[in-house]
């Protein structure tokens, strides 16, 4: 009898009309094997250019932007509403639309891309107006976020960080085997790529005081995650199964939940995380949808002890997402790579951590956005945070020209990148970057 999860590692092959390997489109920047936007990504994001200031719905495809408000305005596609859906400035109305529309739309903008198909290449003067430069549009965060909660769900990171502060014998807390742990985060700061971040204020404990401060964060970190879109709901009252979770997911963005760790030490306990989170989460501006990772779809680490029934997985559920972290020191001209991980390396599943949510009547909603938590893999190179790659700033990172670092500094930006590697072509998430800006003085 094979082990369980004895195909852990093997990649579940489901390529599909719109993800064929061999699919080349007529713009030709998409068509380079490093280009994050090939016609078998096609990701949802929303843009505005300084002619046409009003927010609406794109794709982005090579080094373009195709408004996806001008093709439905001229009958190119259609969603299956009898709204305009695109000409808005979130997602969330196609979101909800739910996995048919989605469908839908995703093959006729891939048939209308296509190479072969002169619908949109040979109208000239609807591609002047539909195709805008990458680097004349404004990206705006894709989708109002409804609500956000933070997930703990990658074992290596669990296990340092708890290592850290209980020691490795009591890593683990006795919970975090049996299900995904997470908390109810801010929804309001969740900002889009490119966007500044305040350094936070709030009550910190030095060591050996007997009393608390009120000062700016000294420890101010990043946390490397991959974040779920929610694209359908669930009534108030109704649980969700695993398999349906993982339907109810639109996309994935990257996700950096930024951590101010001396005000979470003090503060978390007993109820977790709250200033030290509430202050800024960075996502990136394009959502990823699942259909174009379904071809990298794996099965995660062995589950040991099994889930309760209620968790367990029939299908994989991880992708195969490669990642990184750079950290570019203020007046330093070049970041350097500070961590590279994968996110297939993730116990709990976005689709198990969906569906736990649910599991007690919580009614999820469109637009819901769920962090998968820090993602950590084995060797230190592989750490997810700067808590882990410093040790709790006690084995500073070296960046050359004797620059180091144990925590982020005033000016510092942090960058991830992620994408999925496949025959010849990629699937790129593009930037998530943001930049610390001084806390903001403050009467105290």
């Amino acid at each position: 009898m094979p082990p369980k999860n004895s195909h852990a590692n093997r990649f579940v092959t489901k390529v599909g009309p719109t993800t064929d390997p061999e699919l080349k489109s007529w713009i030709d920047s998409a068509n380079l094997p490093d280009c994050d936007f090939p016609i078998q990504n096609l990701p949802y994001g929303v843009f505005s250019t300084n002619v046409h200031y009003a927010p609406r719905v794109g794709v982005a495809i090579g080094d373009q932007v195709l408004d996806l408000a001008a093709l439905e305005s001229d009958g190119l596609i259609e969603t299956g509403s009898k709204q305009s859906i695109f000409a808005r400035p979130t997602l969330n109305s196609f979101m909800a639309l739910g996995p048919d529309s989605w469908d839908r739309v995703r093959k006729r903008l891939s048939a209308l891309l296509c190479r072969d198909e002169a619908a949109l290449r040979d109208n000239a003067g609807l591609r002047r107006r539909a195709l805008i430069s990458l680097s004349e549009a404004v990206l705006h965060r894709p989708f109002e976020v409804k609500g956000y909660t933070d997930f703990y769900a990658s074992r290596e990171h669990a296990t340092n960080v708890g290592t850290m502060f209980r020691g490795p014998e009591k890593a683990l807390m006795p919970n975090w085997l049996h299900m995904p742990v997470g908390y109810n985060g801010r929804a309001s700061t969740v900002v889009v790529s490119g966007s500044d971040v305040r350094r936070p204020w709030g009550q910190i404990k030095p060591d050996g005081s007997n009393a608390p401060t009120f000062a700016a964060c000294d420890k101010l970190d990043f946390e490397l995650e991959l974040g779920a879109v929610v694209g359908i709901g669930n009534a108030i009252g109704e649980a969700v199964t695993v398999e349906q979770a993982q339907r109810m997911i639109f996309g994935y963005v990257l996700l950096n939940d930024w951590s101010a760790r001396d005000i979470q030490l003090w503060e978390y306990q007993p109820l977790g995380p709250f200033l030290a989170k509430a202050f800024a989460t960075t996502i990136s501006p394009w959502v990823v949808t699942c259909a174009a990772l379904e071809p990298f779809r794996v099965a995660g680490p062995e589950q040991e002890p099994e889930p309760l029934p209620y968790l367990r997985q029939s299908s994989p559920n991880n992708y195969d997402i490669q990642l990184e972290v750079a950290l570019r020191p203020n007046g330093v001209e070049h970041a350097t790579t500070i961590a590279r991980t994968n996110f297939k390396h993730m116990y709990w599943s976005s689709a198990q951590q969906l569906c736990h949510h649910s599991v007690g009547g919580c009614a999820m909603q469109t637009g819901d956005l769920l962090g998968s938590g820090t993602i950590s893999g084995e060797a230190r190179d592989s750490y997810g945070s700067l808590l882990e790659l410093t040790w709790n700033g006690t084995a500073p990172l070296e960046l050359g020209g004797g620059v180091t670092r144990t925590y982020i500094e005033d000016g510092d930006s942090i960058t991830f990148n992620g994408w999925a590697e496949g025959e010849g072509y990629r699937i790129g998430f593009g930037e998530c970057r943001g930049a610390i800006l001084p806390a903001h003085p403050l009467n105290k």
